[in-house]
């Protein structure tokens, strides 16, 4: 037993165990109902789990299972014929160090708010896999994001509560002697000193700086309290944290990554660090600025203007004062790296721009995206037409093996190795789906859509007390859906992400006659599931989520739409690999790429979505559908007008009679030919082990080739 209970301690100390479906079986079997209650946190599981329960799971049967799983484990760890040992041998000699203000690796782990943290959790992932010698930094947000739940009225409300180190799969790093490894840094005229924690995620490491120490005024211990918390003042010091603060720790840890890649501008001060590094060791300030630009590459994740952090010149000026006074470097010349105008010194410091100045190499997210960030940072290079403006694109894509379920796996093994094999390349892909019948496949789709709304069914009936939410409004609506759940027989719509403004999360309730209609025909019904938070200081995006809730109430859509609460990793796990179609209507072109898409046809679920983002690379015309022809208006409510018409057109034409067009076995064939179309020309090419190594040899070593 003891021997079991130390393996399984090993294990939980290793994120790797969240993308091995065995893994994570092994835990969910030692005690179902904790598992739930703690948020599927195996370091949790363990702390809590009572003597008598574990004894009477740990027998033969299950010391088999962990054997195989420790092996396997173990092999990963050590495995010598990795993708970049064989193609980017430099990349294992030196680490990559890269920068995010979040990472979404697990939902257990609340350092994350949307996609670009679940983007850093899948690309840190993919690197690990790879063999790429990886390590990420970011910050310990005690608070994390905020759990949601929503009143009466339908109003979010958010509750934050702690997270702990103990019960987190997270070790103090120290220095050589064995003593906590604490850096100090300047913000306006006081030292801030910082410890940090390392996460194992595979073989690569994240690195969480950490303010909340005894050694720190009261307002500095608060830096890592929530994940984009506070104001600007917060924001500028949680991001000379992440930058300068992640700098010195790798200097600290006697780290020297071959690059420096930053994600979004949050930790573009990184580059003023490396700047005092330059100037101290006696380079001129022109030679220092190019030479730190050769260490950095930069990927920006949002076309919107007002998602670039923007500080005033006071502000930097206070913030930064003794900071540079310590490390020579002139003011006016720090406000010339940021400004968008470098013959205005006294406007506004654009991270953004920093990043861009300070960079080798810069990429937008996906092909529509590279085109906006040249147009939008056009001006930054006036002497450049808008095609060569110095911004490329890399399409970001999704971890496989994260995303699938374990009976998607569990499927697909019966025809290959493994999704990863499956999905190695569209010739793999349309070589195994030949094998698979139209019968199995369509199969499989039912018995995901109803592990889904199983699991609508026990989220809503139980106030969502694994995620330890209050009751609320859905209480009244769980006894609704006990009395009228959702069917696995209708066709079933997906709506979950952020709510931010642009993504227009209530845009299919334009027309409510329409969508009536369309929901409640008898012969052909629909079924909707909405999730998603909105930023807590974005009462827009809170507008749209009461939005929805006041309308799923209309007694017509009793029953047949659902907004469910504190959307996070898991819940999106869950959504994904069970919904038919998934809905991404945004205002174009304001996705920079998206990956929820991707996401769904991985599990035969199909695409239905504006032409934004990845979707105009990948869409053919037979691997799901698209919500107009990527048309825009300069008025938003001609937009909409025209962007919900498309929509509720596209559905009534095609989706819907598509669904519902059965042989004579009540197999949908026509659509069961879309899926095979969308799992073979989407999940092989839309994922981060074909992004990473884009980034590997065209960023990471700028080989051209």
């Amino acid at each position: 037993m003891r021997q079991y209970i130390a393996e399984l301690k090993k294990l939980s100390h290793n994120l790797w165990w969240s993308w091995d479906t065995e893994a994570k079986e092994l835990f969910k079997e030692l005690s179902p109902l904790l598992w739930e209650r703690v948020n599927h946190n195996p370091v949790e599981l363990l702390r809590h789990i009572s003597n008598d329960e574990l004894m009477a799971r740990l027998n033969c049967e299950f010391g088999e299972k962990l054997d195989r799983v420790i092996k396997r484990f173990e092999e990963y760890l050590g495995e010598t014929s990795t993708w970049a040992q064989r193609n980017t041998p430099e990349l294992v000699e030196k680490p990559v160090a890269y920068f995010s203000a979040e990472f979404g690796i697990h939902e257990s782990v609340r350092i994350y708010s949307g996609g670009l943290g679940v983007l850093a959790g899948d690309h840190i992932k993919s690197a690990s896999d790879l063999g790429i010698n990886f390590i990420g930094i970011s910050l310990f947000y005690k608070e994390g994001y905020f759990r949601q739940y929503l009143n009466q009225e339908g109003w979010q409300l958010e509750d934050y509560p702690m997270q702990y180190p103990e019960s987190l799969p997270i070790e103090k790093v120290t220095d050589k002697n064995g003593q906590d490894l604490v850096i100090s840094f300047n913000i306006s005229q006081s030292e801030v000193y910082a410890q940090a924690w390392c996460l194992h995620v595979g073989r690569a490491r994240l690195y969480l700086l950490d303010t909340n120490i005894p050694a720190n005024e009261s307002h500095y211990r608060n830096i890592c309290g929530r994940v984009y918390g506070g104001d600007q003042n917060m924001r500028i010091n949680q991001e000379i944290l992440l930058g300068i603060g992640g700098a010195k720790l790798l200097k600290a840890l006697e780290i020297e990554p071959a690059v420096y890649h930053m994600n979004e501008g949050h930790s573009a001060f990184l580059t003023i660090e490396l700047l005092s590094d330059q100037l101290a060791a006696g380079t001129g300030f022109e030679e220092a600025v190019r030479n730190v630009s050769e260490q950095c590459v930069f990927t920006t994740h949002t076309p919107v203007p007002a998602g670039h952090d923007r500080f005033s010149r006071d502000m930097m000026h206070y913030s930064f004062d003794r900071y540079l006074q310590k490390n020579g470097i002139a003011f006016d010349d720090l406000m010339r790296l940021g400004v968008e105008n470098p013959s205005d010194i006294g406007g506004l410091f654009t991270m953004t721009v920093l990043a861009l100045n300070l960079s080798r190499k810069a990429n937008g997210v996906s092909k529509l995206h590279g085109e906006v960030s040249r147009q939008m940072w056009h001006h930054l290079y006036p002497e450049k037409a808008v095609d060569d403006v110095p911004i490329e694109h890399v399409t970001n894509g999704i971890h496989i093996p994260s995303w699938g379920t374990g009976f998607t796996e569990r499927f697909w093994s019966n025809y290959t190795d493994s999704l990863e094999t499956m999905t190695s390349s569209p010739e793999e892909a349309a070589k195994v789906l030949a094998e698979v019948s139209d019968e199995e496949l369509w199969c499989m789709r039912y018995r995901l859509k109803r592990n889904l709304i199983d699991f609508v069914y026990r989220y809503l009936s139980n106030q969502l007390f694994h995620q330890h939410v209050y009751a609320t409004y859905i209480e009244e609506d769980s006894s609704r859906s006990t009395k009228n759940p959702l069917s696995p027989d209708v066709l079933t719509i997906g709506f979950a992400r952020r709510f931010a403004t642009y993504k227009r999360a209530p845009l299919i309730f334009r027309d409510i006659d329409r969508l009536t209609r369309i929901v409640n025909n008898p012969a052909m019904p629909v079924q909707i599931i909405f999730s998603g938070k909105a930023h807590p200081h974005d009462d827009a995006g809170k507008h749209f989520i009461r939005q929805i809730v006041e309308n799923m109430r209309l007694p017509q859509f009793k029953g047949k739409i659902i907004f469910l609460e504190n959307y996070n990793l898991g819940v999106a796990k869950r959504m994904i690999s069970g919904v038919d179609v998934w809905l991404n209507n945004p205002l174009r072109p304001m996705e920079a790429s998206g990956t929820s898409g991707q996401k769904t046809a991985l599990h035969g679920g199909l695409n239905f979505s504006i032409p934004d983002g990845w979707w105009p690379e990948a869409f053919n015309g037979e691997n799901g559908w698209s919500i107009g022809q990527g048309e825009q208006f300069d008025d938003y409510e001609e937009q909409d007008r025209h962007d919900a018409e498309e929509m509720y057109t596209t559905l009534e034409n095609k989706i819907i009679p598509t669904y519902y067009e059965r042989d004579e076995n009540n197999i949908p064939v026509k659509w069961l030919k879309k899926v095979r179309n969308a799992i073979t020309t989407i999940a092989p090419v839309y994922n981060t082990h074909r992004m990473v190594q884009e980034y590997a040899t065209r960023f990471y070593l700028d080989r051209n080739s």
